[in-house]
């Protein structure tokens, strides 16, 4: 295989798989199949409802998604390239497969995309993607660069997953945001906890980039260990939230699958966390991936819960 050291020059012809593939690695796929779970349940959910717009609209949101999306992630990688070549060497940019002339039109493309479609589709939707690439930018790039300041850090990435994506999405599916039910708003409150968790746990296994470059991240101060277990603290805590109170109080879902799911995923979250080694780079970042797996069950479990409830 290739080493890093011999890798093609980022200009050198590729096969167009090949661009795909690095276009792909590029734009973080666990991230992709995050929001395009996130906008497929919402819209089930809208659905449900009786209140969705038509499949058109749907694939039009997820295309927007996707752009905002690969700008914010991408973003990030031009930004921390030097970092990422200790902390994730496989990135594209990292590894030496694009180059930042490419990277930087490729964010461009995606933002100024993600813009103009979002202004054919309404003010909520125009609203919730101004925010999220702002906060993307806020977050990765001078001179704010909010990376910088751990508790902000994981605030940026709570108010994007759980405030731009959950509300803006579903306002933008029903055409307003003047009657939201219940179970978006469980599920809004589960993911802005849960996103926090998910920007410490990120953090775990880069420490040693992060710190080498000065990006003095909770991890990098307090230790990966004392991280791990706070971010898993959380988690219990918002499962237990939701298998427990959320559950009774929230109207119009089927309380037993809901329960259910939610301790079940709770189960498959302990059972992980005891065999995960946050001194292990690459033994915690496949932890860290399998959160994100659970990240993507509680949109699908919140939305079976509510078109299925009786």
């Amino acid at each position: 295989m290739m080493s890093t050291t011999q890798a093609r020059p980022a200009g050198a012809a590729r096969p167009l798989l090949a661009w795909v593939e690095i276009l792909w690695r590029f734009s973080r796929p666990h991230t992709v199949i995050g929001t395009t779970v996130s906008v497929l349940a919402l819209y089930v959910v809208a659905a449900s409802d009786g209140a969705a717009a038509g499949a058109l609209d749907l694939v039009a949101t997820l295309i927007v998604a996707w752009c905002v999306n690969v700008a914010i992630v991408g973003l990030n990688q031009i930004e921390d390239v030097e970092i990422d070549r200790i902390n994730k060497p496989q990135l594209p940019m990292a590894a030496g497969e694009l180059g930042r002339i490419a990277a930087i039109w490729i964010v461009a493309a995606t933002g100024v995309a993600a813009i103009a479609m979002a202004i054919s589709q309404g003010t909520i939707e125009l609203v919730a993607v101004l925010a999220a690439l702002a906060v993307g930018v806020a977050y990765s790039s001078p001179p704010l660069r909010l990376k910088r300041f751990p508790l902000v850090a994981a605030l940026s990435i709570s108010v994007v997953r759980a405030l731009a994506v959950n509300l803006g999405v579903y306002g933008h599916f029903v055409g307003s945001l003047a009657h939201v039910p219940a179970a978006v708003w469980a599920l809004t409150a589960f993911v802005a906890p849960f996103s926090v968790s998910i920007a410490l746990l990120k953090d775990v296994p880069d420490v040693a980039g992060d710190s080498r470059h000065r990006v003095r991240t909770l991890s990098v101060r307090i230790g990966p260990r004392r991280v791990f277990l706070l971010a898993l603290s959380i988690l219990i805590a918002a499962y237990v939230a939701m298998a427990g109170p959320v559950a009774v109080v929230v109207p119009h879902i089927s309380v037993p699958i809901f329960v259910a799911g939610h301790l079940a995923a709770l189960a498959l979250l302990i059972g992980w966390a005891r065999r995960a080694d946050p001194d292990d780079p690459a033994d915690f970042t496949r932890f860290y991936l399998r959160v994100w797996q659970l990240f993507f069950f509680e949109y699908v479990l919140v939305a079976i819960s509510f078109a299925l409830a009786p």
